[in-house]
C-alpha cells in the first residue's frame, strides 16, 4: 500500500465507519480484571459500530507476552491488533516486514497535537510511530480508604515524604487497619522498585538505572542506594498474606475497609469503579509523598503490518476508535486511567484524573515506564534481584548491588 493511499485511508476511517470492508481482527492482550474487561468491552463495542468483528486472544499477565506474540507470528498464526509496548518486540516486525508504520495516519488526522508529551516519546521506535496508545497512568500512586483514614485520624494528602507516611503507621494499627496492602509477586515489586526510584533518587538517576543507556556507576549512587533501602522499609511493613497476592484481590483489601491504602499503578482505580465506589467519597488518590518523579506507564496498542487492504482498514478502525476523544473519556472511566488525548471531554474527568494531568504538567519530572525504554534482559535482571531481595530478609543493599552490577556486565557490559 503507497503512502498516498495509507493516508487517504487513514483520514477516511477516523471520519466515518469506512463503509466497504468488514474485517475479522484478533486482538491479542493480558488484561482479565473486571475493570479492565469492561475496559476492553468499550473499544469492542465502538469497533463493531464500524462493522469490523473481534476476537480475543488473552494472555495472562506478566507471562512472557512478548516471546509468545513473537512466536505467533513466526508461526504465521499472528493477532492483527496486539498489546505492546517492548521496542524490541516492533524492531522484531519491522525486520519481517510486519511493522505497520503509522506516522502518515497521525499527522493527516492531527492527532500528535492533542498527545501529551509523555505519549509521544513512547508511541515511535526508530522515528516511526507505531503504537496506538490506550491509556496513561502513574506507576506509583497512594489509593486510599477515606473512611478508614478517617477512623485512623491519617490524611495522606498531608504527607510531605515517605517518612511521614511511615510515622502515623502505628496510629492506623493500633485503628486495627493494616497500613499498606502490597502485592508480593516479582512484577509488582518490580514496578514498586522502578515507581519508588523515580520518586526517592529523581528523574537522572532513574534514566540511568532503566533509561535507554543505563550505566553501571548509577548503581553505586547514593540516591539509588535509598531507593533500595526505601523498597526494604516497604516490605518490613507488609501484611502476611501479601505473598503471591493479584494486585486487584490486594485493591479489594483496601475497598472492603481492611488496608488503609495500596500503592502501585492507578490502575487501581478501575477496580474502586467496578465495586461502586466514588472518588471524593469512598477513596482518595495522591502521588507518593514528596516524589522528585513520576513514573509514567502508556498502555498501547500494535497493528501488525505486511496484511491485505481490508485488514489494514480494519486495524485503522480500531486506532480510531482507541483514540476517539470521547471513547478515550468512557475507557479511562473503566481501566482506572487517565485519557491520552489532552482534549478528551472534561466533564467526564474524575479527581484522580484531574490528579494525574496536575501532575503531569512538569515534563521535567516525567520519566517513562521501564518497559518502554530498558532493554528488555536488563529490566527483567533488576525485576529478579529486586524480588530476591525482597523476598530475603536477610539480603543486604550492598549483596542486591553487587548482584545488579553482576548482571549488568552480563547483560550490557
Amino acid at each position: 500500500m503507497t503512502t498516498r493511499t495509507f493516508a487517504a485511508l487513514g483520514a477516511a476511517l477516523l471520519l466515518s465507519t469506512a463503509a466497504g470492508h468488514a474485517a475479522e481482527l484478533v486482538v491479542y492482550h493480558g488484561w482479565s480484571s473486571p475493570a479492565e474487561v469492561a475496559a476492553l468491552n468499550i473499544l469492542k463495542s465502538g469497533l463493531e459500530a464500524k462493522g469490523d468483528t473481534w476476537t480475543d486472544l488473552a494472555i495472562p499477565h506478566d507471562s512472557g507476552a512478548s516471546v509468545s506474540l513473537v512466536n505467533l507470528v513466526t508461526g504465521g498464526n499472528p493477532p492483527n491488533v496486539f498489546m505492546e509496548s517492548n521496542p524490541g518486540v516492533y524492531r522484531d516486525l519491522m525486520s519481517q516486514g510486519l511493522s505497520l508504520d503509522l506516522t502518515p495516519w497521525y499527522n493527516d488526522n492531527g492527532i500528535l497535537a492533542h498527545l501529551p508529551d509523555s505519549i509521544q516519546k513512547v508511541i515511535a521506535v526508530d522515528g516511526k510511530i507505531v503504537k496506538v496508545p490506550t491509556a496513561l497512568h502513574i506507576d506509583g500512586m497512594v489509593y486510599y480508604n477515606l473512611a478508614v483514614a478517617q477512623d485512623a485520624g491519617v490524611d495522606p494528602h498531608g504527607w510531605a515524604d515517605l517518612d511521614a507516611m511511615f510515622a502515623d503507621f502505628d496510629k492506623i494499627k493500633a485503628k486495627g487497619y493494616i497500613p499498606l496492602a502490597i502485592g508480593g509477586q516479582q512484577w509488582q515489586v518490580g514496578y514498586l522498585l522502578h515507581a519508588l526510584t523515580a520518586a526517592v533518587a529523581g528523574p537522572e538517576i532513574y534514566s540511568g538505572v532503566y533509561g535507554t543507556d543505563p550505566t553501571i556507576e548509577t548503581l553505586d549512587s547514593a540516591e539509588f542506594r535509598a531507593s533500595l533501602e526505601m523498597l526494604r522499609k516497604f516490605q518490613q511493613n507488609t501484611d502476611e498474606g501479601s505473598v503471591n497476592r493479584d494486585w486487584n484481590v490486594t485493591t479489594n483489601m483496601v475497598i472492603t475497609g481492611k488496608a488503609l491504602m495500596q500503592i502501585h499503578g492507578d490502575w487501581m482505580k478501575g477496580e474502586w469503579y467496578a465495586a461502586g465506589k466514588k472518588p471524593g467519597v469512598d477513596f482518595g488518590c495522591v502521588n507518593i509523598p514528596g516524589t522528585k518523579a513520576l513514573s509514567v506507564t502508556v498502555d498501547a496498542w500494535g497493528l501488525l503490518g505486511g496484511q491485505p487492504e481490508d485488514k489494514t482498514a480494519g486495524e485503522l478502525d480500531f486506532a480510531s476508535v482507541v483514540l476517539d476523544p470521547s471513547i478515550q473519556a468512557d475507557f479511562a472511566l473503566a481501566k482506572g486511567s487517565t485519557p491520552v488525548r489532552l482534549d478528551a471531554p472534561a466533564e467526564k474527568l474524575d479527581d484522580c484524573s484531574k490528579e494525574v494531568l496536575g501532575a503531569l504538567g512538569d515534563v521535567h519530572k516525567q520519566v517513562p515506564n521501564p518497559h518502554n525504554t530498558a532493554d528488555e534482559d536488563w529490566r527483567t535482571a533488576i525485576d529478579i534481584v529486586s524480588f530476591n531481595y525482597w523476598s530475603d530478609p536477610n539480603m543486604t543493599t550492598d549483596a542486591a548491588i553487587e548482584e545488579l552490577k553482576e548482571q549488568f556486565d552480563t547483560i550490557l557490559g
